[in-house]
């Protein structure tokens, strides 16, 4: 039987170290049947006859731009039945300027809500805060995992009803934040689109939370179940 063919595109703001994040993975796609392909830009997705033969994309693009033929190439793979996954802003902060890749995700980014004032220092740290993960569905993906906390960026998304959500986290509401209430959003949910399947995972700032035992076993199960 020939190898699946797993690409990896990587990229955008280096907080998020797309090469070192997506290293990480890198031996599970092999030891799981895939050849892979490593690109530092999305250009790669408008090669039509190559994108044919692709059955994982594993994404690490925060922000950055995506070119029309670019974005087609990638929306047309995925609905004919290559997977997309990703974690954090290498998925769900990808291509701001793409209404389009937003209905793809399912998912964008709006904001991490920052420690206390006083206890800011103008450094990442100041969004790392202790949050909960609550596992909401009985899914491979999730299957055995309980409810974890992480200390790190807890990521409020702009979301829809099309999601499968796995699991939750509610982002407090403090007073010195302009919303009211907590709000419920999304941290890890798949995706049906067309013949394709997307998996997004919205822990995984850095690598310390990528080698968090849950993250890791999630991600490395939201890859292979996103594939064809």
């Amino acid at each position: 039987m020939s190898e699946r063919q797993a690409l990896v595109v990587r990229g955008g703001w280096e907080g998020h170290h797309p090469v070192e994040a997506t290293d990480e993975f890198l031996p599970h796609l092999k030891d799981n049947g895939f050849a892979v392909r490593v690109e530092d830009s999305p250009r790669v997705y408008a090669d039509a006859d190559y994108m044919a033969g692709v059955d994982l994309i594993v994404q690490c693009m925060t922000m950055s731009t995506i070119e029309k033929d670019e974005l087609a190439g990638l929306t047309g793979a995925v609905a004919n039945g290559t997977g997309l996954a990703g974690w954090h802003g290498g998925i769900a902060d990808s291509y701001r300027n793409s209404s389009d890749y937003l209905q793809l995700i399912g998912g964008q980014f709006a904001c991490h809500p920052p420690k206390r004032p006083e206890e800011r220092r103008g450094e990442q740290v100041d969004f790392f805060i202790p949050y909960r993960v609550e596992i909401t569905a009985d899914h491979p993906v999730t299957q055995g995992i309980e409810d974890f906390d992480l200390v790190t960026e807890q990521y409020w998304v702009l979301t829809d009803s099309y999601n499968h959500v796995l699991a939750t986290t509610t982002l407090a509401a403090n007073e010195w934040e302009p919303w009211h209430w907590p709000v419920t959003s999304p941290a890890i949910w798949t995706r049906d689109w067309g013949k394709g399947r997307v998996f997004v995972c919205t822990p995984g700032h850095d690598m310390d939370v990528i080698r968090n035992p849950n993250v890791s076993t999630i991600i490395e199960r939201g890859l292979l179940w996103a594939a064809r």
